[in-house]
């Protein structure tokens, strides 16, 4: 197997996971409209930081005035992830070029889609003012080219020479369960974060003081939302908000034990468990993330973590899922 791609397929993937986490700072320090045009930030290929470009910046937009602490963060995410689309072009490059690599010519195509989507998500998340449903599927996105290149890079190891046993086999249906309930709290992470929930209950194990709090689930959970509204800071009232919340709480549950479970399941196969630990480690990592960002009033530096533990889970559990593959690439 060309280790040439091999190697470029960990950079990417260490890139993609840089670009999920700079995206959660973004978004989390309310900078995701730092920059009121895409790809550009105010007219330029950098950001307004002289007085005379900030003058022309403000007349330009006058209904975003430039600020510029969150304008860099903003274009810092834009050129990590216009670096990322460059080596999945050089993959696919790679792929088509080099006859070792022609098998993942599929896979580099489907990637470099899937990334160029993310683009158009990322320009839509500017041009339609932070819309929830736009943020949550900008965050799949990047999820998913992650999980896509951990597979590839999986692949590019061990190319056919791999063949997992019949015990490792066994294993498959519970990882695929453990996969969909993880993107599915991720989901529900990203809902609750691009919603402005995460502190609509301020305290644990209650919620507002009750077990139950008023909730509006039908309005929490509406998908489709007017066109043109500025949703920074969240356009939700608090029963919709709290029932949004919840949900994620619930979810937060349903997954510390489903993955507890599925490490303490395979944790009897010698050879899967260094992975076991490091799944069990993080899902205990990112549950107290979680309680730390109700405690502690969602902290930045804690609720970026949150994001990029989420993000290490699925990898972890990608990778599991290809050990439980017969080998093929």
């Amino acid at each position: 197997m060309n280790q040439a791609f091999h190697r470029l397929a960990v950079i990417a993937a260490i890139l993609a996971f840089l670009v999920i986490v700079v995206g959660a700072w973004v978004r989390l320090s309310h900078a995701g409209l730092g920059c009121p045009d895409w790809p550009g930030c105010y007219g330029q290929l950098t950001w307004p930081e002289a007085a005379e470009e900030i003058q022309i910046a403000n007349e330009a937009f006058p209904e975003r005035p430039v600020e510029a602490e969150k304008a860099w963060k903003e274009m810092i995410h834009r050129y990590l992830a216009g670096t990322l689309v460059l080596l999945v072009a050089a993959m696919n490059w790679m792929a088509w070029r080099n006859r070792n690599s022609a098998v993942f010519r599929g896979k580099t195509g489907l990637l470099l889609g899937l990334i160029l989507f993310q683009a158009a998500l990322g320009m839509w998340t500017v041009t339609l003012k932070l819309l929830p449903v736009v943020v949550i599927g900008h965050l799949l996105g990047g999820m998913a080219t992650l999980a896509l290149l951990i597979w590839i890079i999986y692949s590019s190891r061990y190319a056919n020479a791999y063949h997992s046993g019949s015990r490792i086999r066994a294993m498959r249906g519970i990882i695929i369960a453990a996969l969909s309930v993880l993107t599915i709290q991720i989901a529900l992470g990203g809902w609750t974060s691009s919603n402005y929930a995460a502190l609509a209950c301020p305290d644990l194990p209650t919620c507002q003081g009750l077990l139950w709090p008023e909730t509006n689930f039908s309005e929490g959970f509406m998908i489709s939302r007017e066109i043109g509204v500025d949703f920074e800071g969240g356009v939700l009232d608090l029963p919709s908000r709290t029932a949004i919340h919840m949900a994620h709480r619930i979810g937060a549950v349903v997954t510390l034990l489903v993955l507890i479970f599925t490490g303490c399941r395979m944790m009897s196969i010698s050879t899967l468990q260094r992975s076991v630990v490091l799944l069990l480690t993080l899902t205990g990592l990112q549950f107290l993330l979680g309680v730390l960002n109700v405690v502690k009033q969602l902290p930045l530096a804690n609720a970026v973590a949150h994001n990029g533990v989420a993000a290490l889970l699925l990898a972890v559990l990608v990778g599991l899922y290809y050990r439980t593959s017969k080998g093929t690439a």
